[in-house]
């Protein structure tokens, strides 16, 4: 063998140990590094402990559909659906979404879903629960479609809610012997009420920002108004309202000192947020 050959040699067995080597190296499954930069939000891991919080203060159930949008490595849309709820994450990274659906069949559970989107752009309309890691600004964005969910939905956040001058949440939870990421923040969809009533005492009429209600009930001023999904609380004067939102009509009792009685409101003009 001249000393042509032999280099040749040496040159093609390097060239194949490192086509080996290249080869192996990109077969590895992908794994996320926390920190790492997506379109719209850096990705880090909820822990495990949150993730159990979340869906304690959520209360899922079979009965529900939750959504993470977001969804980064799937964990929060598998703890859903290991407590029998349709799951759905949506994920704009394709590798994260490859990585759930793996995740997701290790963990033995079918009724995880993920897909590739824009968490803008998802259709949300059908959630019972909305399970999030997101930014304040994230969420800002997305808060009218939060808003247009059905009243009583859920939504449960990681840390982040609406910025100082947003909605508030209806419930705070630290999670116990948490290192980071350890507050929950719940948020029950309000119903709509803004506008004026027609009761047997007269026109109420309310004035809403989120789950807070304001108002009048002719010329006596509504206060302490509360919303919780289509549960609706408030007071005038010595009188305790609670009642359900239905549509066009509210009904519930009214508690005056030890007397209680019922009421009845149908709406009497066009809501307005």
């Amino acid at each position: 063998m001249n000393t042509t050959t032999r280099l040749l040699l040496v040159l093609y067995l390097a060239f194949a140990l490192t086509a080996s080597g290249v080869a192996q190296e990109n077969s590895k499954p992908f794994e996320p590094v926390s920190g790492q930069g997506g379109k719209d939000v850096v990705w880090v891991p909820t822990p495990e402990k949150t993730v159990e919080k979340m869906l304690d203060v959520a209360k899922v159930t079979p009965q529900d559909f939750v959504i993470d949008l977001g969804s980064g490595d799937g964990r929060n849309v598998i703890g859903a659906a290991k407590r029998g709820a349709r799951a759905l994450g949506v994920e704009y990274e394709q590798n994260m979404v490859e990585l759930s659906k793996r995740r997701a069949a290790e963990a033995g559970v079918d009724k995880a879903q993920f897909v590739q989107g824009d968490m803008y752009e998802a259709d949300i309309s059908d959630a019972s629960v909305m399970l999030l890691f997101l930014l304040p600004q994230n969420m800002t964005t997305l808060l009218p479609k939060f808003l247009a969910l059905k009243p009583g939905s859920r939504i449960v956040s990681n840390t982040f809610g609406f910025g100082d001058e947003g909605w508030e949440p209806d419930q705070t939870d630290a999670v116990d012997n948490c290192q980071t990421w350890c507050k929950v923040l719940l948020w029950i969809v309000p119903a709509e009420v803004s506008g004026s009533w027609q009761l047997t005492q007269g026109t109420l009429t309310l004035t809403q920002k989120f789950q807070n209600v304001s108002g009048a009930l002719g010329n006596a001023a509504v206060s302490d108004g509360k919303l919780r999904g289509n549960e609706i609380t408030f007071t005038v004067s010595n009188a305790r309202y609670t009642g359900r939102v239905n549509g066009n009509v509210m009904e519930g009792t009214v508690t005056i000192d030890d007397h209680v009685q019922s009421w009845r409101a149908v709406r009497a003009a066009n809501p307005q947020r």
